[in-house]
């Protein structure tokens, strides 16, 4: 599961794979309740934008903010069902998070370690997400969050090393780029096919 990751500073990926503007940031270092940029698709104007979203969904029904510190991760096999994600799914709020690498802990050596995950080739990372709106209620300011789906990773080369033994191994979705169009324009139907092991560039760390 991943609670951490490194948001892209690539400008020039940005804009050759979106045709859009990498946001200014002053933390690239993203924790739940952290912000970081993500791409995402107007269905009604059909407009793709960018800008920066709150790692950990909030609901709109949500009390406070700090509900997204455990929805920063959304199953792939529950997330039709799950009351914090359901309605997101259902309005294709698909988006895709931006990062230069993700971490997860490695057990090999009987030790936690942190370690970093990144693509083979060296460029940035689309991982597959879905975003939500929430109004804060003292302010009344809107708030853009949003989680990245998790799948199984047991048969995958590199994401099977990671988490604790007798774990479940999961993991993200770095989309290939011939996907990035696909997942924003997905339908609830046609979303969940690309959430599987075939849509994930090789992976390294």
């Amino acid at each position: 599961m991943c609670v951490q990751y490194l948001t892209t500073v690539n400008i020039d990926w940005v804009k050759s794979h979106f045709d859009l503007d990498l946001p200014v940031s002053s933390s690239h270092d993203v924790f739940p309740t952290y912000p970081g940029p993500i791409i995402l698709k107007s269905h009604s104007t059909k407009r793709t934008a960018i800008g920066m979203a709150r790692f950990g969904l909030i609901p709109s029904w949500a009390k406070d903010g700090d509900f997204g510190r455990k929805t920063y991760n959304a199953r792939s096999e529950t997330v039709t069902e799950k009351p914090s994600y359901k309605q997101a799914w259902a309005k294709r709020h698909y988006a895709l998070a931006l990062a230069d690498a993700f971490y997860e802990p490695n057990y090999e050596s009987g030790k936690a370690v942190r370690t970093s995950i990144k693509q083979l080739n060296g460029e940035p990372m689309a991982i597959a997400s879905i975003w939500d709106t929430w109004n804060e209620p003292e302010t009344g300011e809107l708030v853009v969050s949003f989680s990245m789906l998790t799948i199984n990773a047991d048969r995958h080369p590199v994401m099977n090393h990671f988490h604790r033994p007798g774990d479940e191994k999961r993991t993200v979705v770095p989309l290939r780029p011939e996907f990035f169009k696909d997942w924003l324009n997905a339908t609830p139907e046609t979303a969940k096919d690309l959430l599987s092991l075939t849509s994930i560039p090789e992976l390294t760390f």
